[in-house]
């Protein structure tokens, strides 16, 4: 997302469109040998060379590999090779040998800046039974094979989709001008809207016209502009057009009460806006609540007011890698550490709130509905449900509550989110176990509900939808974004789930998906297909969908062709049909055509993960230094990072520079 200035615990480093930098993990047990970034010393062993990038391994030499996506290497038993890796998208990869048993023999630590490489020298055992990378062993993963010859050769298969093909659609720029848009909310009238920028602006905007001067300006009032910081929200008060009072959120420097180490306060305001409503009244703020956060990560960000009237905003789990660390509380599940996802009475990260700002209870500004799950019970009477990891975006439709949150390094999601529902996090991530210290071996078996004498024995609900970073070779996404259930004006997608991806592999190329709701399980996915784009993608980074009163959509993005715009998504002549892999075109859905609901089948169960880090571009940030034990459990401070924060804002912090605050077009 063209330069990007990353800062990280006080390092900060430059970088370009997906040249992402970020602390590697100290993988578990000795380490190979490791050559970043250059020649390592001339030797006489064999060497093979890949590619690596989260679709899969790139063959590269010998030539019987060339161009082949995870190939078979062809080994002989006791003979010394090398092989050497480009990491490809600065995604965090590292490359492991393992027997049939799944049992690392050998392996380098993860690397995350994209353009480096790594070599990893061994000598051939015949136990050697694949090559993976541990972060991402459900789509970086090829086998070895001995027998005659010296050289690695592929044996070729043929896959189906990552994701079925869907209608195809028209983006239509609304109004540019942007640099990283948040979230856009409409206001009574004709054809008003108001636009939020990460660094700190809303803009009205009527028609396909922004107003020259700012609805509201926070620069002033916003901690530094890295990570996941900034202006996060906005949303007006259901009777705005009466009392002029609307809602944001945003990331403050740390108030006085904060935590010394910690990063920063998130601050949930009420505003006026003056009485033509073209502009807010900048000291008519009123502070109703401030969460102290430990990480520049993981906030959340979200409000909107639901069909009851009381307002609704998302809190992450406050960073630190897989919710662990200071400001991470302990949590009933004893196998896994931290837990601000999990519990409910220390603080409020983690969690949907719930508020009444039409009333006031004691000395706080807001009050709490009576019908909050907790109140009366034992936790935080603000909470409305749990269990989240990033809650980036969410919406109402018809009445009930989806929400989007972004996940560590394997599985995104989307939860239909019901009063007192708790949603796994750190004890699962979406349909699948999770485990914070067997870092390459996931459990196979987790809770599926607490103990009876936790809030008498809740279940950990499921989400709708789910779909890992990769299936069958190719990229899917990163970092989740939430969207809405369909009913503007585009037949073909009456009805269903509208939501995206950020992006696909760090690139500022990103996706627009469309699920079909079912009664029970997940949810068939399909991925859109924007006319006129190259392989079907939004050609810039999603940030944000938003919807106007009509229910036509609108995606948000940042850099790359469409710049920072809100674009319309739009009908096509063909609309309603599903461009299929050869170009033609197939009723959509009209014969049965095959969609997937992700994140279920044999080649992503088994999608265990190390803590290696997701780069800037969909995901937090990465801090710390440490080290791991023998057995591959991690020990001391932590390298790994954050994971997957919301990668939009972690790596467009600082885009284009932090003094020039222009995007490059």
């Amino acid at each position: 997302m063209n330069p990007i200035q990353h800062t990280q615990d006080g390092h900060s480093t430059a970088r370009t469109v997906g040249r992402r930098r970020f602390l590697g993990l100290t993988a578990a047990g000795a380490l190979a040998g490791v050559a970043t970034a250059g020649r390592g010393r001339a030797q006489s062993s064999r060497t093979i060379e890949l590619g690596g990038k989260i679709a899969g391994w790139q063959g590269r030499t010998p030539e019987s590999i060339a161009g082949e996506e995870n190939p078979t290497l062809a080994l002989e038993a006791g003979v010394d090779y090398r092989i050497t890796w480009t990491n490809l998208d600065g995604m965090g990869h590292n490359i492991a040998l393992i027997d049939e048993n799944d049992d690392v023999l050998k392996r380098t630590e993860v690397m995350s800046e994209q353009g480096a490489t790594q070599t990893i020298e061994f000598t051939a055992r015949e136990e050697m039974a694949e090559y993976i990378c541990e972060p991402h062993r459900s789509s970086m993963r090829g086998s070895v094979r001995f027998g005659s010859g010296s050289s690695a050769t592929t044996d070729a298969t043929t896959t189906e989709q990552a994701v079925p093909t869907g209608p195809t659609i028209g983006l239509e720029r609304l109004v540019g001008g942007f640099q990283v848009p948040t979230d856009m909310a409409l206001l009574p009238g004709d054809d008003q809207r108001v636009v939020v920028d990460l660094y700190g602006v809303a803009q009205l905007n009527e028609g396909d016209q922004l107003r020259d001067e700012p609805f509201l300006d926070l620069r002033d009032r916003l901690a530094e502009i890295t990570g996941e910081r900034g202006f996060l929200g906005l949303a007006p008060h259901p009777n705005y057009e009466q009392n002029r009072r609307f809602y944001v959120r945003y990331s403050a420097p740390p108030a006085d009460d904060a935590p010394d180490e910690f990063s920063h306060t998130e601050v949930l305001s009420e505003f006026e806006a003056n009485e033509d409503g073209t502009s807010a009244r900048p000291d008519s703020e009123r502070v109703l609540l401030e969460v102290h956060e430990p990480r520049k990560v993981h906030n959340g960000g979200a409000v909107a007011f639901g069909p009851d009237g009381y307002l609704y905003t998302s809190y992450g789990d406050g960073g630190g890698p897989r919710d662990t660390g200071p400001g991470h509380a302990s949590d009933w599940y004893d196998r896994n550490r931290g837990g601000n996802g999990q519990d409910v009475t220390e603080n409020l990260r983690g969690s949907i709130l719930r508020l009444d700002v039409d009333s006031q209870n004691g000395e706080k500004p807001y009050a709490i509905p009576d019908d909050n799950p907790l109140v009366g019970e034992n936790g935080l009477d603000e909470q409305y449900a749990w269990g989240f990891r990033n809650p980036w975006r969410m919406s109402f439709n018809d009445g009930e509550l989806y929400v989007a949150d972004v996940g560590q390094n394997r599985y995104e999601e989307i939860d239909r989110v019901v009063k007192g529902g708790n949603y796994g996090w750190n004890v699962r991530e979406g349909t699948h176990c999770y485990g914070t210290e067997s870092l390459s071996d996931m459990p196979k078996n987790c809770p599926s509900r607490t103990p009876p004498d936790v809030r008498g024995g809740e279940p950990l609900r499921d989400p709708v939808i789910e779909y890992p970073h990769a299936r069958n070779g190719e990229t899917i996404g990163i970092s989740v974004i939430g969207g809405y259930l369909y009913d503007g004006s585009i037949d073909a997608l009456d009805g269903k789930y509208v939501f995206g991806d950020y992006s696909t592999e760090g690139d500022p190329r990103s996706s627009l998906f469309a699920a079909t709701p079912t009664e029970d399980g997940l949810w068939d996915l399909e991925r859109l297909q924007v006319e006129g784009a190259e392989g079907g993608a939004v050609e810039g980074y999603l940030i944000a969908i938003a919807r106007d009163a009509d229910g036509e959509l609108f995606a948000l993005t940042s850099a790359g062709e469409l710049g920072g715009a809100v674009n319309r998504i739009t009908a096509t002549e063909a609309t309603g049909t599903a461009t299929t892999p050869d170009g033609t075109n197939a009723t959509a859905n009209a014969t049965g055509s095959t969609t997937t609901a992700l994140g279920t089948d044999a080649t992503d169960t088994d999608a265990n993960a190390t803590a290696g880090v997701r780069s800037a571009a969909g995901n937090g940030t990465a801090n710390g230094s440490g080290a791991t034990d023998g057995s591959g459990n991690a020990s001391g401070t932590e390298t790994s990072g954050d994971g997957a924060g919301f990668g939009v804002l972690a790596a467009l912090a600082g885009i284009g520079g932090l003094a020039a605050r222009r995007l490059r077009r």
